[in-house]
């Protein structure tokens, strides 16, 4: 794909998708203090999706005709809401939520070898296989050496949060593939209310009736978590895709980890080994050779 240049407005988009969606990390951790991990993503995705359905009622979208998007929408919520969601949720109860962002960060590198797979257009070059085999050494160093030698509570929790990358892959292939014609708002709204559908009765089957929260900030952790970071996060990332093309676009995903790792040292007093961070060097590494700018600042 043609890479489209950054303006000043996409930089400011850019960076402030990053606080939302790095701020949620934190906001998870606070909800789970009270909500159990299926009840919290019921909240995230049903709340979500009403916010969105709204704005396409006042934008006055096209709904789709096509009997088969429904059920499109209903795979893509599994893939990239209730898979990912409920995978990552459960991860940050035994891992810190930078520690989370970074390896959130490897969605990007899991997309290269997933979409080589799935379509013809996206074969693995040399600079693509350079740029995997980089980033996925800088997750090892994340993860640790002691965590490859003795499985654990937080070894399983890490490759819990991994697994969610991964399904974010499939998602976006499954994306491209079946949704490719609908506009994102459109879709975004489509996929949050298949997920809702699903999410909704799981969490009343695997957790009973939700109860009302007795701190005040779990109220405003869903909240931010349904608005900010998810309804509104996902029409400000389409934007950027719409102005600066998906190689642009996934740079936030070198911009968030900084927010977490920042917000859970104040709030949460976490404090990450120095692996972590060397992880998290080489993972950008690995995803600024897959987006090419230093093979072309080379160049010239």
């Amino acid at each position: 794909m043609t890479q489209t240049q950054i303006t000043p407005r996409t930089w400011l988009d850019l960076g402030l998708l990053s606080l939302l969606w790095g701020a949620s990390f934190l906001s998870v951790r606070v909800a789970l203090d009270e909500l159990g991990v299926f009840t919290l993503v019921a909240h995230r995705v049903l709340w979500a999706a009403l916010i969105l359905w709204l704005y396409v009622g006042l934008t006055r979208l096209p709904l789709p005709r096509a009997p088969g998007v429904w059920g499109a929408f209903l795979i893509m919520g599994l893939l990239n809401n209730i898979i990912p969601f409920s995978l990552l949720t459960w991860g940050q109860q035994h891992i810190e939520t930078g520690l989370t962002s970074i390896f959130n960060a490897s969605t990007a590198v899991f997309a290269v070898p997933v979409a080589a797979l799935v379509f013809a257009d996206e074969r693995m070059t040399p600079r693509r296989v350079a740029g995997v085999l980089v980033a996925f050494t800088g997750v090892a160093i994340a993860i640790g050496l002691e965590a490859l030698e003795s499985f654990d509570i937080r070894s399983l929790a890490q490759l819990a949060v991994l697994g969610a990358t991964l399904s974010y892959a499939f998602a976006a292939a499954w994306a491209r593939a079946n949704l490719s014609t609908l506009r994102p708002e459109m879709a975004a709204a489509g996929m949050l209310t298949g997920s809702a559908l699903v999410m909704v009765p799981l969490a009343l089957w695997l957790e009973g009736a939700p109860t009302l929260p007795d701190l005040p900030r779990t109220y405003g952790a869903v909240a931010y978590m349904a608005g900010p970071a998810t309804a509104i996060a996902y029409l400000l990332y389409y934007r950027i895709l719409r102005a600066a093309g998906s190689a642009n676009a996934m740079l936030v995903t070198l911009m968030i980890p900084p927010v977490a790792i920042t917000l859970g040292a104040v709030v949460l007093h976490e404090r990450l080994a120095p692996t972590a961070f060397a992880g998290f060097g080489l993972l950008a590494l690995g995803l600024l050779i897959l987006d090419g700018r230093l093979l072309r600042i080379a160049r010239r």
